[in-house]
């Protein structure tokens, strides 16, 4: 075989699996973006200024749900905030520091580029038990599953890094 061929055939076969790479990668982009998952707060208090708090993500696979599990913490803790607990261990809930539903639609740009895979939402959250869920946390639904992840935000830093953003506007700014 000369060695046009070969490099005739190489490219063949790149050329086979580099849609597939481009499909896989957006079906991960389709995911993440759906925002699917609820949030809770867990037994436990944060050190000041962070909150512990169990996300239960929607994904096909478990790994897949444990990975967006930090990127649906941040994203929660930013737009939809958590209802107080109701199991009587009178843990408090939390107001979603964006409360213009707008907000986010007038800063794509920017949130695309914060809950972008390795994203300045990581500096943001960590995993509790490094990620490991529970056997209970670990729930089939149809052809999905339901997976709980326990994870610590920084909430506190979370809000300057939009107040420094102009996402929100500064706690003790006037009205």
């Amino acid at each position: 075989m000369t060695v046009k061929m070969k490099i005739f055939v190489c490219l063949g076969i790149l050329f086979l699996f580099i849609p597939e790479t481009f499909a896989r990668k957006n079906k991960q982009d389709k995911d993440t973006f759906q925002w699917r998952y609820e949030i809770e707060p867990t037994v436990g208090q944060g050190k000041q200024g962070s909150c512990i708090i169990k996300v239960w993500t929607y994904a096909k696979k478990i790994d897949k749900a444990v990975a967006q599990a930090q990127k649906n913490a941040v994203h929660g803790i930013i737009f939809k905030g958590y209802a107080a607990s109701t199991d009587g261990t009178r843990l408090p809930g939390q107001k979603p520091l964006v409360t213009d539903y707008e907000t986010e639609l007038e800063n794509v740009a920017y949130f695309d580029e914060f809950f972008k895979d390795g994203g300045r939402y990581m500096r943001f959250v960590s995993l509790v038990n490094n990620g490991i869920p529970n056997s209970d946390d670990l729930i089939k639904v149809g052809k999905e599953y339901k997976v709980g992840i326990v994870v610590v935000v920084l909430k506190d830093a979370l809000r300057k890094e939009l107040e420094n953003a102009g996402i929100v506007r500064a706690l003790n700014a006037g009205f």
